[in-house]
């Protein structure tokens, strides 16, 4: 599993959680302003499992 930081359209960051298979399994329902706060909505997701990469 591994996470994608990107920014939308509009210049706001958004997450997506991929499988290993690279099927899309979660993403950010909402964007963020702030790309900390996007890193924040990513740590939620993880929980435990920090070791889940995250690529830009």
């Amino acid at each position: 599993m591994y996470f994608k930081l990107y920014q939308d359209i509009s210049k706001q960051w958004r997450w997506t959680l991929y499988a290993a298979n690279h099927r899309k399994v979660a993403d950010s329902a909402e964007s963020y302003w702030n790309k900390n706060d996007c890193f924040s909505g990513i740590n939620l997701v993880r929980g435990t499992n920090s070791q889940t990469p995250v690529y830009e």
